[in-house]
């Protein structure tokens, strides 16, 4: 007798296994499947970095001469249909002329380079310096690689040896020495405390 509900328990458990599994499955395979969709947005070549450095240093020569630096604490390139660089941890430029002499500098806290477009939108704390020494402070700005042009429709603030000019818009080539500032909103004068009384 006791043999006998014991195969019986057996033979219950065994179902009610059965039943579970015959019910679960069916739930994990259609809770696994995702929108097509959705994958391919997680696996897009453009959404996942190809290539990420750390502490770069990237010098680029023109017949021999370097003609631009630039240090970056981390750099994610990215691949696809339109390949761009991200410089998310800042990022500090030099431009030399022919006489290995730096004539502009630029820093930003953020920047993006579209390689084909030869484009790159600085963020975030952006200052230029030109070889007089004159500084641009502005929060965006673009730089043109082709037509070899800076720019920006943000408000900017321009500090000369004599002078703080602040306003909104900027047009200059790309040496920042003969710039035009769409809108003057006010023109400081400086001091000069040599020729003070």
């Amino acid at each position: 007798m006791d043999t006998r509900h014991r195969r019986t328990a057996e033979a219950i458990t065994q179902h009610t296994r059965g039943f579970f599994v015959v019910l679960l499955f069916p739930l994990l395979l259609f809770s696994c499947v995702n929108d097509l969709k959705e994958v391919r947005t997680y696996t897009q070549d453009d959404t996942l970095p190809v290539q990420v450095g750390y502490d770069i240093d990237v010098q680029y020569n023109d017949s021999g001469r370097v003609k631009v630096t630039l240090k970056a604490p981390k750099i994610e390139e990215f691949g696809g249909d339109k390949p761009y660089t991200v410089l998310s941890q800042g990022v500090n430029v030099k431009f030399y002329d022919d006489s290995l002499k730096v004539h502009t500098s630029m820093t930003s806290n953020h920047a993006i380079r579209r390689e084909r477009e030869r484009i790159m939108e600085a963020r975030n704390n952006v200052v230029v310096v030109n070889v007089k020494g004159e500084r641009l402070n502005t929060e965006h700005l673009v730089w043109d690689g082709l037509r070899r042009r800076i720019y920006t429709k943000a408000a900017v603030k321009i500090t000369t040896a004599d002078q703080v000019i602040m306003g909104k818009g900027l047009d200059s080539d790309e040496t920042f020495t003969d710039y035009t500032i769409d809108s003057v909103t006010a023109i400081l004068t400086l001091k000069d405390e040599d020729n003070q009384p």
